[in-house]
């Protein structure tokens, strides 16, 4: 697999369909290639954990509310879906909102108020983020939420597609071990849709992909994208919410993308 096989891939003809974990994701890591998909063929972002949750909060993410410089989490998620509109519209590209309730602010079914009061951590799935959220790995309480993004993922619009084969999906390779995007990477293995994956940008520039994940799945080495990064770092900037954290002083590194085909790919 060639860096031109990417371009090839783009100019079949379907569309392309991004699965983002977060607002600002799938920007993050294909920013560039989404650019120049979008002058051929349709190109849609899916961001599936666009919610927050209700107080008390956990100190982690009291912590992440605190960087953000908001009040509460209802605060914060309508200003990173408000960002992500901007900046997609921006792009010519398309986007929607699943509304599934991020990690550092999911609840476990069981367990009282007055638990999580005393002690928030308690009650939700993944109480830190470094040692639980960024584990690399999936929590037992999240099952039925993997059935349901699944389920999304399946269900995603086949008509119009050459055979009814439907849109190629982008799907996050969750370099870094973040569980939101082990969540979404897990669902697109599931789906048994066309799946192209992505390294998760900036985590990438330290971490590496899961070898089992690749093995399994037959992929490819990593292809380069390098068209279009300055333009996409002028995007990422406008995740103003996230971008002040991850990238201090604006600078947003020039960093290829990298995709991983499966094998058997055109």
């Amino acid at each position: 697999m060639t860096s031109e096989a990417v371009t090839d891939t783009v100019a079949q003809g379907g569309p392309i369909v991004v699965l983002s974990p977060h607002a600002d994701d799938a920007v993050l890591s294909c920013g560039a290639l989404m650019a120049h998909a979008r002058r051929q063929v349709p190109v849609t972002v899916l961001t599936l954990f666009t919610n927050g949750g209700p107080p008390p909060y956990t100190l982690s993410a009291r912590r992440c509310l605190r960087l953000a410089g908001v009040r509460d989490a209802k605060e914060l998620y309508a200003a990173r879906r408000a960002e992500d509109r901007q900046v997609l519209e921006a792009m010519g590209v398309a986007w929607r909102h699943a509304g599934f309730t991020d990690g550092l602010f999911r609840r476990k079914t069981e367990g009282g108020r007055r638990a999580s009061r005393v002690l928030p951590e308690r009650d939700h799935v993944y109480p830190t983020y470094r040692a639980h959220l960024a584990a690399g790995s999936i929590s037992p309480h999240d099952d039925g939420l993997l059935r349901d993004l699944t389920r999304v993922v399946r269900a995603l619009d086949v008509s119009g597609t050459p055979g009814g084969s439907g849109p190629l999906i982008l799907a996050p390779l969750a370099v870094g071990g973040h569980a939101d995007h082990l969540l979404v990477r897990t669902a697109a293995e599931l789906s048994g849709r066309r799946v192209v994956y992505y390294a998760d940008f900036p985590y990438d520039q330290s971490g590496v992909p899961d070898a089992a994940f690749v093995r399994r799945n037959n992929l490819g080495r990593p292809v380069a994208w390098t068209l279009g990064l300055q333009a996409k770092a002028a995007s990422i900037l406008g995740y103003r919410t996230q971008a002040r954290a991850m990238f201090p002083g604006g600078q947003v590194p020039l960093a290829p993308e990298f995709y991983l085909f499966p094998e058997d790919s055109p």
